[in-house]
């Protein structure tokens, strides 16, 4: 479906492009012809997504930032430009989620959450929005949400009302931006195997049972995810802004809420579990 210059003369910046669908997506954009920068705080999973991308021929950099802060940020883009050359392109993939009964969250948990996708979301956004306007460009948001942003789900709170947040971001962006050639749009995915979003987000024994709620009897692949976001983000979709494209398999249309069906588990039982699961305070 698409040649090696597909997205000729396009940069594009990916947060959280070190690993799991972030590093499918950087790969799909290099070997569709873009130059690709990734962004998150740990360095080491940005230099490998470099590495493959420089070792199918493609051009990429990395920058350490935490999309948090909007200065580090901005220093960010400025190092990666400096290397790349102007940026016209941004994803916004860097996320945080787990499950928990909320009525044991804690403030911390949910702020920690909220503000890695919600306000990482708008300090990017906004970084490159304001590059853009200034310079006249025009240029292409794309941001990764959930079939949950619209549904809401249970035992995913900050999560469900963050992404809901950015899909409103995207929404009221591609009108009020479209003024400056500036596009925004978003992907809804539901369950593709990654390494990450699993371990936290898959009870242990629960895959089964995960794959009947999905109509197509599988699960993603990432580099299905990688193809809609490059047709997404390339000049093919030029007159495509304010859209939402789900890629689940129909599990949300089957299912409703992705983790609503734990609420028929035992609770203490699922309350053990998710102990569990959650990550350790060492790492």
């Amino acid at each position: 479906m698409f040649t090696p210059d597909t997205l000729r003369e396009k940069t594009f910046l990916v947060t959280g492009g070190g690993s799991g669908l972030g590093r499918a997506m950087a790969l799909g954009f290099a070997r569709a012809g873009a130059k690709v920068a990734v962004l998150g705080r740990r360095p080491e999973p940005l230099q490998e997504t470099v590495a493959a991308i420089q070792a199918l021929g493609g051009v990429a950099a990395w920058a350490s930032a935490d999309v948090r802060d909007p200065a580090s940020v901005a220093a960010a883009v400025d190092s990666l430009e400096a290397e790349l050359g102007p940026i016209n392109g941004l994803v916004n993939n860097a996320a945080g989620n787990f499950l928990s009964p909320s009525e044991e969250l804690s403030p911390n948990a949910f702020n920690s959450v909220v503000q890695i996708v919600l306000y990482g979301t708008f300090h990017t956004t906004q970084e490159l929005g304001r590059r853009w306007i200034e310079r006249k460009t025009g240029g292409v948001i794309l941001s990764i949400v959930t079939t949950y942003a619209w549904m809401g789900s249970a035992f995913v709170l900050p999560s469900a009302a963050a992404k809901a947040g950015v899909l409103a971001m995207a929404r009221s962006l591609a009108v009020e931006w479209a003024h400056y050639n500036i596009r925004c749009n978003a992907i809804a995915p539901g369950p593709f195997p990654t390494e990450g979003a699993f371990s936290r987000l898959m009870m242990p024994g629960a895959q089964e049972e995960a794959l009947n709620h999905i109509p197509l009897r599988r699960f993603g692949k990432p580099e299905e995810l990688a193809d809609l976001a490059t047709y997404m983000m390339s000049d093919m979709a030029s007159f495509m802004t304010g859209e939402c494209v789900v890629i689940d398999g129909g599990e949300w249309l089957y299912s409703g809420q992705e983790f609503g069906h734990i609420a028929g588990y035992d609770r203490e039982m699922v309350k053990q579990f998710m102990a569990a699961m959650r990550p350790s305070k060492k790492g």
